[in-house]
């Protein structure tokens, strides 16, 4: 039988949120020296680092042992193989948006290997693999959290599973999933003032960080849609898929096919009057628009796209980057349970990797 007095950790990719979880993991093995966690093998698409005989990998030189390593990384199914062969019992972290990886959780999961992740594309894909997902967890008793696969670090998909599990009825669901759209269309249409041109926005967004390399994989409105697809299915839809439903995408038609983000930016200003237009009709009617992604289980909608909002809504009044879900529930009522807050960083994003990890290691036995 495996030990829980050890678990043994693997953790797959090291870029921004992967550092974090290492130094927040770091910090929890001071706290918590019972299970001994042990992080055996940790990788990028490119490189491992690891020993055949589990030795404990240092936290604090983890990423510089594998920059400097030779090792290629595992298969899955040759990972899963590396961690059953052991006499602990085991967790993947996987800290990428690698489908590739995503297609490999029902394997560690029916080796009884547990998971916890930030990675959309694991629940948000194709609805079969969602439904052997959680079959080969139910079967062999692994674990599998994703709380940061939506809302970075905040409780959401904790709260859905909470109304859920205690017998509430989700009526709706609707807010801003997107960090980037928020503090878009807080700088473009703010509730007071008259914000800036929305190519000047987007390109500003870009230099802060706050979007992709090329701002059109924020813009086609997809990384909301994976995350509606994923609380929808939590709320009891069989979404098929993130495009299965109405997004609509804030890419000019012409600027759809340009060949990098740098042509996109330098020829967004050509159709600034078309953004312009929705705000001024929006503020005609005394409102403000935002960009949000909807859930209507009743009548089992599902959309994203611009929706206009009084100046004194919740969702109107958000600031910055932040996040904001309204929960409608049959206990709740007309008044929603909200949870506003920070939906995207690489601390907030591995607290709740963190947080998801600490949930297995209290229910392994």
């Amino acid at each position: 039988m495996a030990s829980a007095r050890q678990v043994n950790i693997a953790i797959i990719g090291a870029g921004g949120v992967g550092r974090c979880f290492i130094s927040q993991l770091e910090q929890l093995v001071k706290r918590r020296p019972e299970p001994k966690l042990a992080l055996v093998y940790i990788s990028t698409s490119k490189k491992a680092f690891y020993t055949k005989d589990y030795a404990t990998i240092v936290l604090n030189s983890a990423v510089s042992n594998l920059a400097s390593s030779t090792e290629t990384p595992l298969a899955p199914a040759a990972l899963a193989d590396y961690l059953t062969s052991s006499n602990s019992k085991a967790i993947v972290v996987d800290n990428t948006s690698s489908q590739d990886v995503a297609d490999a959780y029902p394997l560690f999961l029916s080796r009884g290997i547990s998971i916890v992740t930030p990675n959309k594309k694991a629940f948000s894909g194709p609805y079969k693999l969602w439904q052997d997902i959680f079959n080969a967890s139910a079967e062999s008793g692994a674990r599998v959290f994703h709380e940061s696969s939506v809302g970075a670090g905040l409780p959401v998909i904790s709260t859905l599973k909470d109304f859920v599990n205690t017998g509430d009825e989700v009526t709706k669901i609707e807010g801003v999933f997107s960090g980037t759209m928020s503090f878009l269309f807080n700088s473009f249409a703010p509730t007071s003032g008259s914000g800036g041109k929305w190519s000047a926005e987007v390109k500003k967004a870009k230099e802060l960080g706050y979007t992709e390399p090329d701002p059109r994989d924020d813009l086609n409105g997809l990384d909301v849609a994976r995350k509606l697809t994923i609380l929808a299915r939590l709320a009891g839809l069989e979404v098929e898929s993130p495009t299965s439903f109405p997004v609509q995408s804030l890419i000019p038609k012409e600027l759809e096919s340009v060949s990098s983000g740098d042509e996109f930016l330098e020829k967004l200003p050509q159709f600034d009057s078309e953004m312009e237009k929705v705000k001024t009709e929006a503020e005609a009617e005394g409102k403000v628009v935002r960009f949000v992604g909807s859930i209507d289980v009743g009548t089992k909608q599902v959309k994203v796209g611009l929706e206009r909002f009084d100046r004194s809504h919740p969702i109107a009044a958000l600031k910055g980057s932040d996040n904001i879900i309204s929960f409608y529930t049959k206990r709740y009522g007309s008044n929603p349970l909200i949870i506003q807050g920070a939906g995207a960083g690489g601390e907030v994003t591995a607290m709740g990797v963190t947080s998801d990890l600490l949930k297995v290691l209290s229910q392994l036995s």
